[in-house]
């Protein structure tokens, strides 16, 4: 008998892109698998999965939930009253829904929904995006059906009977964009070679310091080209101190300022070099497009995943990683011309970014879950 095609799917995630992204990749892809299925993404009301699932054409619908806090304080009573609320709301959701299966993508979300999902004998299932994982999903693991990761090296944390290497999916466009045209739609050149460089959605405000440093440095020239993502928090502060500098973009067309940019995939064809974070989704949107990068780990990140994400990339060389600590316009501007500028050491690195690439992540994924609910 063959299995039926109006599948009910929960996915839950949230927070930052990097685990709502992988979420709507997979979704995009059930959908097309089961075309009559019901997708539902679970989220909270705060992080981005509020604007990013509804752009992505699916339905969400919101608990209650906080990080819980390490330290005893009064922050501790009040995550322990959500962590009752969320798991609360998790079961009413999962009891009214009664889906196949659920799905975590990571965020504290993940935790309560995922769980109970599991005792309640839901199919589950947990992708991990970081090289290192964190404390909910090492949790999950002993609990869900399967674990997708994204590393090799993060076979060591999880269940070998139940883990499967899958790659992080990425969305299908990133890698669709033509340079040629992209660089008209930027206006920039051809034969000058362009960095690209971002801090992530909340943008990074040291490594703006940098960048402000290197403009100065190039504005007279046009050694290479500069698209700059400042984040939105950002981005007046940089236009206002450039302004002072007595700098004035609408003169200079090799330097491109912008708070965000949507299209993502247009920067990425016109890049030679990125400058990032090192985000499981940035670094898989890297070795999807093959770039080379330097990143700069973000010291706060949960278990300094970011730091792993970097020396994967590093010891693979595919990445030069400059801690934040040690950032300054100087070493940041001395590090991009020792690698643009030696065509041999770009195409390597470009090479070994492209070769650390797990194209097939979303079909490996899609199988498993089929696998669980036919």
């Amino acid at each position: 008998m063959p299995p039926k095609k109006n599948k009910k799917i929960i996915l839950a995630g949230g927070g930052t892109g990097g685990h709502i992204y992988p979420a709507i990749a997979i979704a995009t892809g059930l959908k097309q698998e089961f075309p009559d299925s019901d997708i539902l993404f679970i989220g909270t009301n705060k992080g981005l999965e509020k604007e990013l699932v509804k752009k992505a054409g699916f339905s969400l619908k919101t608990i209650r939930v906080k990080g819980f806090q390490r330290k005893l304080s009064f922050d501790t009573i009040i995550s322990v009253k959500e962590l009752a609320l969320s798991a609360i709301d998790s079961v009413n959701i999962i009891k009214k829904e009664k889906p196949d299966i659920v799905i975590g993508t990571g965020g504290y979300v993940a935790g309560p929904v995922v769980f109970f999902a599991s005792l309640m004998g839901v199919h589950t299932a947990i992708h991990e995006q970081n090289v290192t994982p964190g404390i909910t999903n090492r949790i999950l693991s002993k609990f869900v059906e399967k674990v997708f990761i994204s590393f090799p090296d993060s076979l060591k944390y999880f269940p070998k009977n139940k883990t499967v290497l899958t790659g992080n999916p990425v969305r299908n466009e990133i890698t669709k964009s033509i340079r040629s045209q992209a660089l008209k739609k930027f206006g920039l050149l051809l034969n000058i070679p362009t960095v690209l460089c971002f801090g992530g959605s909340q943008g990074a405000a040291r490594l703006n310091d940098a960048i402000l440093y290197i403009i100065n440095e190039i504005k007279d020239t046009k050694r290479f080209q500069l698209i700059h993502i400042t984040g939105i928090n950002h981005y007046e502060k940089t236009i206002d101190l450039l302004a002072n500098k007595g700098i004035d973009l609408s003169k200079l067309g090799h330097i491109i300022i912008r708070p965000y940019i949507h299209e993502m995939q247009d920067a990425y064809a016109v890049a030679d070099l990125v400058i990032s974070r090192a985000g499981a989704l940035s670094i898989s949107e890297l070795n999807a497009c093959g770039k080379p990068a330097i990143l700069i780990p973000l010291p706060t990140a949960a278990n300094r995943h970011q730091d792993f994400n970097a020396k994967f990339m590093e010891e693979n060389g595919a990445a030069i990683v400059i801690s934040e600590a040690s950032l300054s316009g100087e070493k940041l501007l001395d590090t991009i011309s020792n690698i643009i500028f030696d065509q041999k050491r770009l195409h390597q690195m470009a090479a070994a970014s492209k070769n650390l690439a797990r194209e097939d992540a979303l079909e490996k994924i899609l199988a498993e879950i089929v696998k669980l609910v036919k």
